[in-house]
């Protein structure tokens, strides 16, 4: 006992020390990392090698400096006696509250190894998720990017050379001429009202998005655009099926499985709509009952599934499947819209471009006319 208070004693200034470090509070670690992590750590337990030692193992071949402080601290609590989930939920930032849920259900039930390979398995689906939402969004981006610089580089250089050449000329000039005449020269000119004005309602954009009631508007927003208001309702469907089986396959209690779930979501109107079914559950109602009033957030299919599921008590298996489902749709989705966008990127900037040159040629039209008579 003496012994074991020794080692208590002085791992606790070692655990202090790293704790104290910036590397551990300003630590980032890649989804890719934690699957990789997920996974090693279950094939380390399975094959019989104790927790503390794979930590270790694992922990000295870490790369990522601001993840191997973050194990080192985790290493140091195990080894003074806490169990891993507790460990692992002093991180947060880098160890979701999913995460830390499943590992403290696979401590109580035995299966640690189990449901770390079905932590790495959402994780993967959740990764693959996201790399399909990304590279939706990348190619608009990206393209809207190099619209806006080259309209902006036609507005500040070579627009403003055409006024010289038209004052010179003497020439009445049609209306789309002077309007773009008028924006290329507030454009170039009038650079330090405009340019700290775009900067000014961003940062207040980012600010009200951050207050309850933008939230609330941005995430009503995003679920009812016209092109990606569809896909961000899929991915947000298949998040919650996914997540909420992993959890109860993990032996996660229903009611905190949903708090968990809500927390999660990404959403607040899903997390609403989450916490009034985990209410309706506290209270001995099902789950299906209290989303099946929500349609627009959650379809027929999907409440009569779960409804179905919990009718049968396999409701983890018929939530699988509709996140199977969906995962299924959002990458049908995300190959039609980046058929789709492509051609109206393309047309947007023929329309935008086009228009500003035919704006500066149609003087030169009018001069022709009047020559030619």
């Amino acid at each position: 006992m003496a012994e074991q208070n020794q080692a208590a004693g002085t791992s606790q200034p070692v655990r202090r020390g790293v704790a104290g470090s910036g590397q551990v509070k300003r630590a980032r670690v890649k989804l890719a990392e934690m699957v990789l992590f997920t996974r090693q750590l279950a094939t380390m337990i399975s094959s019989g090698i104790p927790l503390l030692e794979s930590l270790e193992i694992l922990c000295e071949q870490t790369e990522n400096p601001g993840f191997r402080a973050v194990l080192e601290v985790v290493v140091t609590d195990v080894r003074g006696g806490n169990d891993l989930s507790s460990a692992l939920a002093e991180h947060p930032k880098v160890f979701e509250e999913i995460y830390v849920n499943m590992v403290r259900a696979g401590e109580v039930s035995g299966q640690i190894d189990d449901i770390l390979v079905r932590l790495a398995e959402y994780q993967e689906a959740t990764a693959k998720l996201r790399s399909q939402i990304i590279s939706a969004m990348t190619y608009p981006v990206v393209s809207l990017g190099l619209i806006m610089c080259i309209v902006m580089f036609l507005l500040w250089v070579i627009v403003p050379k055409f006024k010289d050449i038209f004052d010179s000329l003497k020439v009445d000039l049609p209306w789309p001429t002077e309007m773009l005449l008028a924006i290329s020269l507030f454009v170039r000119d009038q650079w330090y009202i405009w340019i700290p004005a775009v900067i000014g309602m961003s940062v207040l954009f980012v600010l009200y998005k951050r207050t309850p009631m933008g939230r609330r508007q941005f995430d009503w927003a995003k679920l009812n655009l016209p092109v990606f208001g569809q896909l961000f309702k899929k991915v947000a469907l298949s998040r919650f099926t996914r997540t909420f089986a992993t959890l109860i396959s993990s032996g996660v209690p229903i009611l905190g499985a949903l708090e968990i779930v809500a927390s999660t979501s990404g959403n607040v109107h899903i997390e609403e709509a989450v916490l009034e079914a985990s209410e309706s559950v506290r209270q001995g109602d099902t789950l299906a009952s209290p989303l099946a009033t929500r349609p627009k957030l959650f379809p027929p299919m999907v409440t009569r599934m779960i409804a179905i599921g919990e009718k049968s008590g396999a409701l983890e298996a018929l939530l699988l499947k509709i996140s199977e489902f969906y995962d299924q749709q959002v990458e049908q989705t995300v190959e039609q819209l980046t058929s789709l966008i492509e051609p109206l990127m393309i047309c947007f900037m023929g329309v935008l471009v086009g228009g500003m040159v035919l704006a500066i040629f149609l003087p030169i039209f009018e001069l022709q006319k009047q020559l030619q008579q």
